[in-house]
């Protein structure tokens, strides 16, 4: 099919297209090239994007309920406000990816790499992030309730008033992870509780050899 003069079909070549506001509905772009497409406000509900490629692709606002993005490439893509309830993120490249306010309701991002991506006010709720990296991501007052982030990547993430509420962290890498009011997680207070003890040992030590000294 065409819509705005482009043909729309699996390993399209839509390189810089302005698709925006086009209706994309149950469209087939399997392993399409979109890199730095217009897509801002489109509507792809259940659309097949698998392996498509999308850096840098404009998508704010666009309805992504349902999409099929499995191993898409999303690297810098502006999905700002997108709606992504139930929508397939499996294996999807989203690093540096813009995400502030997007809806992931329910979507499944198991191996995503989200890497350094914005996800600020984002709704994860039921979320599948299990195995997925989440590596200096900024996720401030995002909604991951009963969100699963089982072996999750979280080092050095933003969760600063998120609400984690129900979520599943087991086995996941939280260190340096900022919490509410900038506190970190327990792998990084045991680390500076180490340090301040050693520090204690240093200054003792110190006391003892200044008290041999004195009593000489």
């Amino acid at each position: 099919m065409k819509v705005n003069g482009y043909e729309i079909k699996p390993f399209a070549i839509l390189v810089g297209a302005d698709l925006e506001d086009a209706n994309l509905e149950d469209a087939n772009l399997e392993d399409a090239n979109l890199v730095g497409a217009n897509l801002r406000g489109a509507n792809l509900w259940d659309a097949n994007l698998e392996g498509a490629k999308l850096r840098g692709a404009k998508l704010r606002g666009a309805n992504l309920r349902g999409a099929n993005l499995e191993g898409a490439n999303l690297w810098g893509a502006n999905l700002w406000g997108a709606n992504l309830v139930d929508a397939n993120l499996v294996d999807a490249n989203l690093v540096d990816a813009n995400l502030v306010g997007a809806n992931l309701v329910g979507a499944n991002l198991q191996g995503a790499n989200l890497r350094y991506a914005n996800l600020r006010g984002a709704n994860l709720r039921g979320a599948n992030l299990e195995d997925a990296n989440l590596v200096g991501a900024d996720l401030e007052g995002a909604i991951l309730r009963v969100a699963n982030l089982e072996g999750a990547n979280l080092e050095g993430a933003n969760l600063e008033g998120a609400n984690l509420q129900g979520a599943n962290l087991r086995g996941a890498n939280v260190t340096g992870t900022i919490l509410e009011k900038k506190e970190v997680l327990q792998d990084d207070k045991d680390l500076m509780i180490k340090e301040l003890e050693e520090e204690l040992k240093k200054y003792k030590d110190t006391l003892k050899s200044l008290k041999a000294l004195l009593d000489t």
